[in-house]
């Protein structure tokens, strides 16, 4: 299981003293994104083959509080992927203290910069997706045409 230590930060609160719906989001891509840059895959490589991850869906659950300089451990997991890998359902979890504060389940796909669709990645991008841990509730995903 893929997983990162982050900090609970000031911009993360909201008005309540506790961190705020968005910043479970951005937490959820940053890990993700540091999983594909010790993949081989910075933004500088995403960059160059004018492509992306695009976001399709959001689905956050929220469990207990986290608040300001709380440690929380982020996972990350596959809960969907599709034959073609160009289709997935990315899963962060959040742990404070070992115990499950929230849950981010995003619907997403590789998006061609230059032709402003959905493709298929290039199979060196493709692997790491494949060999990401599974969620217990995995499926697979339809894939999109070329």
């Amino acid at each position: 299981m893929y997983e990162k230590t982050l900090i609970a930060g000031w911009g993360d609160m909201d008005f309540n003293s506790h961190m705020r719906n968005t910043a479970y989001l951005d937490k959820s891509a940053d890990v993700r994104m540091m999983y594909f840059a010790q993949c081989g895959f910075p933004m500088a490589e995403f960059m160059r083959l004018k492509l992306g991850p695009v976001v399709m869906r959001d689905e956050v659950e929220y469990f207990r509080e986290c608040h300001l300089l709380d440690e929380i451990t982020v996972t990350f997991a596959m809960a969907g992927l599709s034959e073609d890998a160009s289709r997935m359902m990315l899963r962060n979890e959040f742990f404070r203290k070992g115990v499950l504060c929230a849950r981010v389940t995003s619907t997403a796909g590789w998006f061609d910069l230059a032709n402003r669709k959905l493709t298929v990645p290039p199979d060196n991008l493709a692997q790491p997706l494949r060999e990401l841990a599974r969620t217990d509730d995995f499926k697979v995903l339809p894939g999109s045409a070329r």
